[in-house]
């Protein structure tokens, strides 16, 4: 397989080569039109954060800390592993490392408007150019890839939802009106998802459909594969004012919109030249630069999405239990522990395993490792660190032994929606769309610990975050509390006792109780027998 990847090196290089202008590199990033993996196809590497620039002399592959081991064992020797935060970013090295006036490939649909103008102020101090393809060079390459099957569209109950959609376009409206904004162009999948309380399954693991949406001030279109749509689905777009269009059509709607000629057939005249001389608001952290280059600059309000935030916010809380860890414990046997399932893959003795469920009422996004052996005391102290962040969400512990992850700490979590969500997190990377954390927010506390070639530890929790209820309020702005939601037990023998204070201790304690008495209810009498033993009491140390 590697010698194969290899040889689709060379074919693309043909191709980069045939191109007018003639390629100097092609840029192909994870974030295709909607993750078609062609990153992931032309390189080899399988994580889920990455990008692939190919030259004509060099293939070279970014990555971040937690996929590093992971990038040596699955690229070719033709490859060269770039480190997140140690090498420098790809645009610096494209302009380092290319000649004046190269010219840079990048498919439009796969590159955000913020990426694109990141790479052009980059490139342009050599006048490098970042050329806009009007096909993709992997596509062309990829002769065996598999048919894509139409999945259909779902609609995702208000009881679930918790607004209509019609609220929802309401209130997206006003915002609107207020940046005196006439349209908006949506293209985050969630965010389709969540405005129009629909879901699908094109996406692994995630409940999407690869979709676009415009909504102006009197209508609003949806963009989708039409042989995805239901007769149910029609009908609720339609009750809902909502305009059904084939996905192809997308940009050149934005080019009508742009000229203040969108039609809604479910609006009739309505619509025509309402935006005429109007702002159109665009998300650039999301919005690819395609539908962007049909705007004119002076048209554009450049704006975070106003879907983002109220996604965040959940309007109920909502926890997954599972009898997860008892099918673990019957299975090993039957060689699950063979699969690697931590993000990183980095041992056979201690093993992640993390559980992302999508629920109808909400999705969780849980990890634990666990030992099948005996482990060793390093192995104990680490995996105790670990768990201390979860319980008091402070690094500290791990500093205190001087060890630290590469990634971060937390991030948004959607309800029956993407695991990962913005626009908040918890990380030590900046960002300026990162947002404060606001009551009814669900975030993920999950710090870790890993050891190139010998063991990794994960250790995941959803948590809420509420009011707290202090006595005091100083500065009269209120006070957060994170509240677990999460309930699976710490394994026992990785906890080393000695490491704990008799605080700890009765957290650990407490939170295992809460977890039995949570999880008991929904577990047969089988099931509950693996619970009990797992949350038995740790001894306070003596």
């Amino acid at each position: 397989m590697a010698a194969a990847r290899d040889q689709l090196l060379d074919a693309i290089r043909a191709l980069m080569a045939a191109q007018s202008p003639p390629l100097d590199a092609l840029v192909v990033p994870s974030e295709d039109a909607h993750q078609d993996k062609r990153r992931e196809f032309i390189s080899g590497f399988t994580g889920s954060a990455g990008l692939a620039l190919i030259t004509m002399n060099e293939a070279l592959l970014w990555t971040d800390g937690r996929y590093f081991l992971q990038a040596t064992q699955q690229l070719s020797d033709r490859w060269k592993l770039m480190r997140m935060g140690e090498d420098p970013p790809v645009e610096a090295w494209i302009a380092d490392n290319l000649a004046d006036e190269a010219a840079i490939g990048i498919n439009p649909w796969c590159i955000s408007v913020d990426s694109a103008q990141r790479y052009e102020h980059a490139l342009s101090k050599k006048h490098q150019t970042l050329f806009q393809l009007s096909i993709d060079l992997v596509d062309e390459v990829w002769m065996d890839r598999p048919p894509v099957e139409p999945r259909p569209v779902i609609v995702h109950p208000v009881e679930f939802a918790g607004r209509s959609v019609s609220e929802k376009i309401k209130e997206l409206r006003e915002k609107l009106v207020h940046e005196k904004a006439t349209a908006i162009i949506i293209t985050a999948l969630d965010e389709v998802a969540w405005l129009y309380n629909i879901r699908g399954s094109d996406v692994d693991y995630s409940p999407v459909v690869h979709s676009y949406a415009i909504v102006t001030l009197h209508s609003a279109f949806f963009y989708v594969d039409k042989r995805k749509v239901t007769a149910e689905v029609q009908k609720y777009m339609v009750e809902n004012g909502i305009d059904i269009r084939e996905y192809e059509t997308v940009q050149s709607d934005v080019s009508l919109l742009a000229s203040g000629n969108l039609k809604s057939s479910v609006h009739g005249e309505k619509d025509i030249n309402e935006v005429e001389g109007s702002k159109i608001w665009i998300d650039s952290a999301s919005c690819c630069l395609a539908l962007y280059s049909k705007l004119s600059p002076h048209q554009v309000l450049t704006l975070q999405s106003p879907i983002a935030l109220p996604k965040a916010v959940k309007m109920q809380e909502n926890y997954g239990a599972s009898g997860y860890f008892s099918e673990i414990k019957g299975s090993h046997k039957k060689g699950i522990s063979a699969t690697k399932l931590t993000e990183v893959s980095v041992s056979d003795k201690l093993e992640g395993f993390r559980a992302t469920k999508e629920y109808l009422d909400g999705t969780t996004d849980i990890t634990r490792t666990v030992h099948f052996g005996k482990p060793s005391e390093h192995e104990k102290s680490c995996y105790t660190a670990g768990m201390l962040l979860i319980s008091f969400h402070e690094q500290a512990p791990l500093w205190r032994e001087g060890l630290d992850y590469r990634h971060g700490t937390g991030h948004g979590i959607g309800s029956y929606l993407n695991v990962h969500e913005g626009p908040h997190l918890i990380s030590f990377r900046p960002t300026a769309r990162n947002v404060p954390l606001q009551a009814s927010m669900t975030v993920t506390d999950e710090p870790g610990y890993y050891e190139d070639g010998s063991f990794g530890i994960r250790l995941e929790n959803v948590l809420i975050c509420k009011g707290a209820n202090a006595k005091f309020n100083f500065g009269d702005k209120g006070y957060l509390a994170f509240e677990h939601i999460t309930w699976a037990p710490y394994q026992a023998k990785l906890i080393d006792t000695k490491l704990l204070t008799p605080v700890e201790i009765e957290w650990v304690n407490t939170y295992h109780l809460d977890c039995r008495k949570i999880l008991e209810p929904y577990l047969n009498e089988q099931e509950k027998e693996w619970p009990r033993k797992a949350t038995e009491p740790i001894a306070v140390r003596g």
